[in-house]
């Protein structure tokens, strides 16, 4: 088949995916006003508003000089109203942004944990705010990346090692941050735990977006169609554009599910998603930043096929107008910097930065429980558990942080290496600083008391802190924890130093430093002993 001929057969496909739902909608209509006193009713005096985007998550309406709307609407869809920047929606019941409504008019399959709720929605309109005006020059966005919990008590987990630790860091930034979002995996598998994480989150006081994983869809759906079913009953609309004053967030589901009866999914889009994105992103400046949060990383682990190739290129093809992007995944539990250029398909004017968020969870409440009760939960790759922050500037300038969980500190490194040589030995052994936030080019150098700073080499191997905890635990006779840390594996933000062995007996200091991404100088000490030793 010819690539004319191919992409020909694509376009068709594509026009019937949305011929089918239109067979299939029925036309609403809404208005989006002003909501002055704030009872969610459009009274007297309260004006609709121009100009105004709202979707179905396939096509984007603008609102007519009064307001209103009008927008077809298939059975099982989710109607969202886009917030324009420099407004607010107010809070659900259940403490989440009122920007959606779903339709469901009949019953959709039976699934295990409830699926789209059957409702008669007679208002389809969207009252919004005027938004306290920010006192801050940039915006912020808090991120959280696979919460995960399988259980109740790893609710727990969630409450008392993250989010109140991220309490008592709004308290000292009263409001500096204006959203947050979750990259996915809300929970693992057991969709009973939404109302609880829901009541846990919304704690925070700040609008949150949710974005869907792997892990939150109904396992028990026939198709991709009803995979997130129980999830939009939830959350509302997995894929939408939402405008903070600095930047605009497209949320996108990038899991498609591959059926019950075969099982599995990979990485890419839904046709509808691809229209939603290619009508809505018209309409934004080529000058403005853009925020893609989404679950599975664009990026490919070396010989695996984990999305879909056209559906990534699509993506790109429409990103690459913008002069300032940046990409949030999550899913991996791990952290990484990836900057997608010409290789992957990325044709954009400088490369596009990925940042793969660790996660919440860190491995999966794992690990031995510290004296608070909590699991230690260290990543596969050495990174403590935590979650992220973005600040950013209307000249699209951005900086990302990454928050240890319940360490006031807050470190931006951790260092491992022997604790005691032999003097004179041959210097073989090695001093590791593995810096969770560094990017490949990052320059580490180390100095020993007050020796010369040395460049530090990047190297790709385990972090040997992990690795030694493996070993405890494969040494322990008894569980050491509910489920054993991660096995170690290979770590992109890992670089080495040989100790020298030719100073004095004694204990000596080793510093290491770096200059990270957002230009603020981190450093981190350590010492080890040099002793005589006779053959």
């Amino acid at each position: 088949m010819t690539l004319t001929t191919n992409r020909i057969l694509k376009s068709a496909l594509f026009a019937l995916s949305l011929l089918s739902a239109n067979a299939l909608a029925v036309q609403i209509q809404g208005t989006v006003f002003l909501d002055l006193n704030k009872n969610g009713v459009q009274d007297a005096g309260e004006r609709g508003m121009a100009n105004v985007a709202v979707s179905n998550g396939r096509t984007v309406v603008t609102t007519s000089a009064g307001g209103t709307y009008r927008l077809d609407v298939a059975a099982g869809e989710i109607v969202f109203v886009i917030k324009p920047a420099g407004f607010a929606v107010p809070a659900r019941r259940d403490g989440l942004p009122a920007f959606w409504h779903a339709y469901q008019p009949t019953p959709g399959p039976v699934l295990r944990y409830g699926g789209l709720l059957t409702g008669s929605v007679s208002d389809f309109d969207f009252p919004l705010r005027t938004e306290t005006p920010q006192k801050l020059p940039g915006t912020r966005l808090l991120i959280f990346a696979d919460p995960q919990p399988k259980q109740t008590t790893d609710v727990g987990y969630y409450r008392d090692d993250v989010v109140k630790d991220v309490q008592g860091f709004l308290a000292k930034h009263p409001g500096d941050y204006t959203l947050g979002t979750s990259l996915g995996d809300i929970v693992n598998d057991d969709l009973s735990l939404y109302p609880a994480m829901n009541s846990v989150t919304t704690g925070l006081g700040v609008p949150w977006l949710h974005i869907p994983g792997n892990h939150d869809i109904d396992m028990d759906a026939e198709d991709d169609q009803h995979a997130l079913d129980t999830y939009r009953n939830t959350f509302g609309p997995d894929t939408f554009a939402w405008n903070e004053r600095d930047f605009t967030f497209i949320g996108l589901d990038d899991v498609i599910w591959r059926g019950a009866t075969t099982g599995g999914y990979i990485g890419g889009f839904r046709a509808g998603q691809l229209s939603f994105l290619r009508q809505y992103l018209a309409s934004v400046p080529a000058e403005r930043m853009v925020v893609v949060g989404l679950h599975v990383p664009l990026f490919e682990p070396e010989g695996k096929d984990t999305f879909r190739d056209e559906d990534r290129a699509a993506l790109f093809a429409l990103l690459e107008r913008f002069k300032h992007v940046l990409v949030l995944s999550a899913h991996n539990h791990t952290q990484q910097h990836f900057f997608h250029d010409s290789k992957d398909g990325w044709h954009g004017q400088s490369p596009l930065h990925e940042y793969n968020v660790g996660a919440v969870c860190g491995a999966f409440w794992s690990g031995v429980k510290d004296a608070q009760g909590i699991p230690v939960s260290t990543m596969a790759d050495g990174t403590p558990n935590g979650w992220a922050t973005l600040e950013t500037d209307a000249q699209g300038h951005y900086a990302l942080n990454w928050h240890v969980a319940r360490d006031p500190s807050n470190p931006a490194m951790h260092l491992s290496g022997p604790a005691t040589l032999r003097k004179g030995a041959y210097p073989a052994w090695g001093l590791y600083a593995n810096a969770y936030m560094a990017a490949a080019d990052t320059r580490l150098e180390f100095k020993v008391d007050n020796g010369p700073w040395k460049t530090m080499q990047r190297v790709t191997r385990p972090d040997p802190a992990l690795v030694a905890e493996n070993m405890r635990d494969d040494a322990a006779q008894t569980l050491r924890g509910y489920d054993r840390s991660p096995e170690a594996q290979d770590v992109t933000h890992l670089w080495r130093g040989a100790l020298p062995t030719d100073l004095t007996v004694g204990a000596h200091v080793v510093t290491v430093r770096f200059t990270d991404s957002n230009g603020h100088a981190q450093t981190a000490t350590r010492t080890y002993i040099l002793q005589e030793a006779a053959p």
